[in-house]
This record gives C-alpha cells, sequence and structure tokens, in this order.
C-alpha cells in the first residue's frame, strides 16, 4: 500500500499536483480507490468524491464548479463521464507496473502540506438549486481521527468495514482510521452497503468489529433474517439523521455490541459530537451527546446570546473540526461561519448549522429537528430549494 501510494503520489507531482489543487476521484469502491485516496493526500492534494451512482448532471456540474486539473478514473467508467479538460488518469492494477518507483520517502513527499490545506472537497445540497463544495481542512481531521482512537481503541485485532459512499465524509474514517492504527479494513464490493444479506455474510466471513449505519439502513440491517449471526461486531456507530429511541431498543435486543449516536455536519470534519448509548437508559430520547475533543458547541438565539437549559437554540459549532470555507461561495461562507463573539483569539469561527437542540440538566445535548426547510432522506441531506428550482423549470409549472 505505501509502495503504491507513493509511486501515485510522485506521478501526481508531475501533474502539478501539490497543497490545495483539487484531484478528482471518479471510481467505484476498491482496493485501487483506498490507494488513489491515500496518494492523493501525500502529494498533498485534495480529492474531489465523484460517486458513480450520482446523476450526470450533477456530475458535470462538479467538474465544472471545482475546477479539477487531474481527474482519477477505473477504465470500464471512462464512457460514463462527458468530455473533460482534467488530466485524466486511470487507475487500474497494471499502472503501477509502469509507473516508476518514487526516490523520496511518504515524509518528503508530504513535507509541504500544512495543517490548514485542504484535504477533501465533499458536495453537498445547495438551497439555491445548485449543490456547494465543502473544503474540510488536515488539522480538522487530525483532531476526528485522533479523537476517535482515544475514544474507541481499535487495534490490529479489529477489523473495519468500509462501506459508506466515499461522497459522504463518514467514509473518511472507514478509511483512515483501521489504516493508521493497525487494524484491518475491508472494502465492501460496490453497491453492497445497499444489500443487509450481503453484509450479514460479510460481517461473518471476515469478523467484521466495527462498522457504521446510518439510523434508517440500521433498521433494514436489523430487520434481516440472520443478523444474529454477526457475533463478532463490537461497537456499531451511527449518524447522519436522528437516531429514535425505538430503534436504540431494538438494537440491543439483536446484537450485543456497543452503539454510538454521533452528530457532525459536512461542513465539519465528520462528527462533533458523540453519545454511548445503555440498554439501560432511563432516557425519553437518544440524545447527541457531548462535544468530541478540541470542539466547542454552543446553542444560541437570533441574538448569538446563549439560551437557558433545556430551551431550543440554534446548535453552532467552534473549535478545530471545521471546514475552511464553501468552495467558490465566499458570500455563504461569510453567512455561514462567523466570528466567534466566545473565543479570546481573534479569528475563531462558528459554524451555524441550522439544526435546533437544547441542553438537558447534565449539560448532554438533545438534537430537536431544523429551523429551516433542509431535509434528510436515508441519511442523505436534501434542501428543498434545489428541488424547487428543478420544478419550475417546467413550462407547465407556475410555482412551486
Amino acid at each position: 500500500l505505501t509502495q503504491r501510494s507513493n509511486q501515485l503520489a510522485a506521478h501526481f507531482h508531475t501533474l502539478g499536483v501539490k497543497p490545495n489543487v483539487l484531484v478528482g476521484v471518479f471510481m467505484e469502491r476498491s482496493l485501487e480507490m483506498v490507494i488513489a485516496l491515500l496518494s492523493i493526500l501525500k502529494a498533498g492534494g485534495a480529492y474531489v468524491p465523484l460517486d458513480p451512482a450520482y446523476p450526470p448532471e450533477r456530475l458535470n456540474f462538479i467538474l465544472s464548479d471545482a475546477q479539477l486539473s487531474v481527474l482519477l478514473i477505473q477504465p470500464h467508467l471512462r464512457s460514463r463521464l462527458s468530455d473533460s479538460s482534467a488530466q485524466l488518469v486511470c487507475v487500474e492494477p497494471h499502472l503501477f507496473d509502469s509507473l516508476p518507483q518514487p526516490s523520496s520517502s511518504a515524509a518528503a513527499i508530504t513535507k509541504q502540506v500544512k495543517p490548514d490545506a485542504a484535504a477533501y472537497v465533499i458536495y453537498t445540497s445547495g438551497s439555491t438549486g445548485q449543490p456547494k463544495g465543502v473544503v474540510n481542512v488536515h488539522s480538522g481531521i487530525c483532531n476526528r481521527l485522533l479523537w476517535m482512537q482515544d475514544a474507541y481503541r481499535i487495534n490490529e485485532t479489529d477489523c473495519v468495514l468500509q462501506k459508506t459512499p466515499f461522497s459522504f465524509d463518514v467514509s473518511v474514517w472507514e478509511f483512515f482510521w483501521p489504516l493508521f492504527t493497525g487494524a484491518r479494513l475491508v472494502i465492501a464490493r460496490p453497491e453492497g452497503h445497499k444489500d443487509s444479506a450481503y453484509l450479514i455474510k460479510l460481517i461473518a466471513a471476515e469478523q467484521i468489529t466495527t462498522l457504521h449505519f446510518v439510523p434508517s439502513m440500521l433498521q433494514v440491517f436489523l430487520d434481516a433474517p440472520g443478523v444474529e449471526k454477526c457475533t463478532s461486531l463490537k461497537q456499531v456507530i451511527c449518524s447522519g439523521e436522528a437516531l429514535p429511541l425505538n430503534l436504540q431498543e431494538r438494537f440491543f435486543r439483536r446484537l450485543h455490541a456497543d452503539l454510538h449516536n454521533l452528530y457532525g455536519p459536512t461542513e465539519a470534519a465528520i462528527d462533533v459530537t458523540s453519545w454511548h448509548c445503555a440498554p439501560t437508559s432511563d432516557l425519553p430520547i437518544v440524545p447527541i451527546g457531548r462535544p468530541i475533543a478540541n470542539t466547542q458547541i454552543y446553542l444560541l438565539d437570533s441574538q448569538l446570546q446563549p439560551v437557558p437549559i433545556g430551551l431550543p437554540g440554534e446548535l453552532h459549532i467552534g473549535g478545530a473540526g471545521l471546514a475552511r470555507e464553501y468552495l467558490n461561495r465566499d458570500e455563504l461562507s461569510t453567512a455561514k461561519f462567523i466570528p466567534n463573539p466566545f473565543a479570546d483569539t481573534p479569528g475563531e469561527r462558528l459554524y451555524k448549522t441550522g439544526d435546533l437542540a437544547r441542553h438537558l440538566p447534565d449539560g448532554t445535548i438533545e438534537y430537536l429537528g431544523r429551523i429551516d426547510f433542509q431535509v434528510k432522506l436515508n441519511g442523505y441531506r436534501i434542501e428543498l430549494g434545489e428541488i424547487e428550482s428543478k420544478l419550475v423549470q417546467f413550462q407547465t409549472v407556475k410555482e412551486s
């Protein structure tokens, strides 16, 4: 893995990849995808996921908006992509036979990368009708991954399943957490995350100990025949949607594993709060917990004043995990990433999530919903304005 990712990283340098240069990745989940992502980071660049499951219009928009100069692609997907000005690199096993061995070590390749350099750009739904790219940086990802290891402690005896599409930021920890801790990484087949029967067989065959579910997909998984055979599971991590209390109860009836409920928007490095679910909890809800390391959560009113315990307020995030900006969206970045009025250090920011939450008496946080019209469907974040803008393009629709 080190040799091949170093080969590809050195090749990227000849193509002009350096810190803050965006590299598109149009690939299905595979071993080659892991090599590709690692090599982009080693070259100092930032990767932009282009999910083959995306509609052509969305793919073309991202290609244009991100102004990609280099694009990684698998040969069998080449016909799926329209003409692009980016330099194409076909990533398949024979590629590495043609690439020279790099003379520099991995440490030398990455020495120019600074903590505030872009690591990845993930596009999420936009209220004005177009997706928006979120630029996350190395320091935020490092903080998040190191916290995760402190909290959940995996080692060479563990096995992590990578099944989240790489257009979701959960995939970041699925890829890199096992790699830097010595755990084993198992890559699910393309589209395998949608097939509970396949997942149950894979978990049993590979002795998976750690994996992630969006709550709506966890419900489907728990309903599948044979789920009780997944005895190797030690911990299941949920995020992406609110976790219902009845689903938590069903989980503990079906599986003997730890369950963790995490929360975080794309505009931060994956997650910003965590909660360890308990089989015997007396709480009527499942909280999103408390802030992770080097992260602050503020529940504020419209005047940016903290709300009392028990009253709802908009959730604001501060600290190490914040994204740098929305790509090419200066006005939106200024509106959503605001100066932190509670910080002692100039330049500190808060991200306005648009999520409504309240503090419980013990300081944990309960998620209450949205203050706007954003919705979640099977973990997908959907701005209704993006749908409205498409509907009014039909001549027979006056307004929507």
